[in-house]
């Protein structure tokens, strides 16, 4: 019964419009009070599930990706890509797949991706005579290559709710690979319409117009190298790594670049404390969740139900992923990993998987969920920006769903996708 009124409350209070992690903490709370235990029981879960050595990587990977969206970082980084792959068929369409791409990697979030690129790209390609629909897809989906690049807070989320399971270092090193060929997916998807489509193609710029963008676009990538080479080599660790980032964003934007302005710096300083807030909140709420989801053994009748339904491991896996999707389909990023790693992933290892490949499942289902109604946060961004409704993005999506099909299956059915960098920089 104490299972079933956790159930009820939480949905309950989605569908009446709770914030997220509103609705965790409530329903916890109202399961708390049926079972007559003390209250105290849940805020010092919320408390220790907060009070983790390696969520400092959280606020500064978050401060980072502002810095880099408030410090001109977009623009030299769009020049760049225009340069390389404008000249090719639908070459605006590519050029906003690069970039978001790039920018993704020194952000690490999709949403900061879409606000970046979007405001930039959209109207540009829709004054270059491309139509809103597909302006509005390619960046949003380009932008969920976010969620897989080094900078990624949600990477460290989710090496929280696995429990130890998968250190942040080879989380970080899993997601290069996946996040390479997401890209290449939206490259094939944005060239198939463009082509189908017939938008232009730039013309080609000179050698050297070519060479001095991706030299101005440089110092701003730099940041991922600085990342992975720390990494790899060990002279600091992926906690280490983050606050590493920040200073040299500050750097970078304030005395290379330039371009930072101390009311840009207030508004990122600003932005990057209200967000790290908010996913603090959300994983104090989620432990608590998570606590009850363990007393009541939800981990345990979800393996059984999965069981009964089938013991073949593809099928299994399959199963999980159209779980997650749908789950991400009304819940926000976070939460999703939250709630749902400690429920899946005991499933997924005993079938085989490994919690770091797991983890690049997640995070690709959770980017899936993050482009598609109710919630749908990129989706919604990238539509306020282009001036297109929902339902008119929706209808020609499905190219752009199919790269991220592609990409799922190749990461939960090929291990060496998210594996190999792992094993081979982090076996010892």
């Amino acid at each position: 019964m104490a299972l079933t009124i956790l159930a009820v409350t939480f949905f309950g209070f989605l569908i009446l419009g709770v914030p997220v992690a509103f609705a965790i903490a409530l329903s916890s709370v109202c399961t708390i009070l049926y079972e007559g235990l003390p209250l105290g029981v849940l805020f010092q879960q919320m408390m220790s599930g907060m009070n983790v050595f390696s969520f400092l990587a959280i606020p500064f990977f978050v401060f980072n990706g502002e810095l880099m969206l408030h410090g001109g970082i977009a623009d030299k980084i769009v020049a760049a890509a225009k340069n390389m792959v404008g000249h090719i068929r639908g070459g605006l369409g590519l050029s906003n797949v690069v970039s978001c791409t790039l920018f993704g990697g020194v952000a690490g979030s999709p949403v900061a991706d879409v606000s970046a690129m979007g405001s930039v790209m959209i109207p540009m390609m829709k004054r270059e005579g491309y139509h809103a629909d597909y302006a509005v897809n390619v960046t949003t989906h380009a932008a969920l290559v976010g969620a897989l690049m080094p900078t990624s807070h949600n990477m460290i989320i989710y090496a929280l709710a696995a429990g130890g399971a998968a250190s942040i270092g080879s989380l970080i090193l899993a997601g290069i690979v996946p996040a390479l060929i997401l890209t290449v997916c939206n490259l094939a998807a944005a060239y198939f319409v463009a082509v189908k489509r017939g938008y232009p193609a730039l013309s080609r710029p000179a050698r050297d117009v070519l060479w001095r963008s991706l030299a101005a676009a440089a110092p701003g990538l730099l940041v991922i190298l600085i990342i992975l080479g720390g990494i790899i080599t060990g002279v600091f660790t992926a906690t280490e790594s983050a606050s590493i980032a920040v200073i040299y964003s500050i750097v970078l934007t304030f005395f290379i670049y330039r371009t930072m302005t101390w009311g840009a710096f207030m508004h990122a300083c600003a932005k990057a404390a209200k967000t790290t807030g908010v996913i603090l909140l959300l994983i104090g709420a989620s432990t608590m969740f998570q606590y009850l989801m363990g007393l009541y053994e939800v981990p345990d009748l979800a393996g059984e139900f999965m069981a009964s339904i089938s013991q073949t491991p593809w099928v299994i896996f399959l199963w999980i992923n159209i779980i997650l999707f749908l789950l991400g389909t009304f819940m926000d990023m976070g939460s999703t990993i939250l709630i749902c790693t400690p429920i899946f992933l005991p499933i997924a290892q005993k079938y085989g998987m490994d919690p770091t490949q797991f983890g690049m499942v997640m995070l690709i289902n959770c980017a899936l969920g993050l482009n598609t109604p109710p919630v749908g946060t990129t989706q919604f961004v990238g539509c306020a920006i282009g001036g297109v409704t929902v339902g008119e993005v929706m209808k020609s999506i499905w190219p752009f769903y199919g790269a991220l099909m592609v990409c799922l299956l190749l990461v939960t059915y090929v291990p060496a996708f998210s594996m190999t960098l792992p094993r081979m920089f982090m076996a010892g």
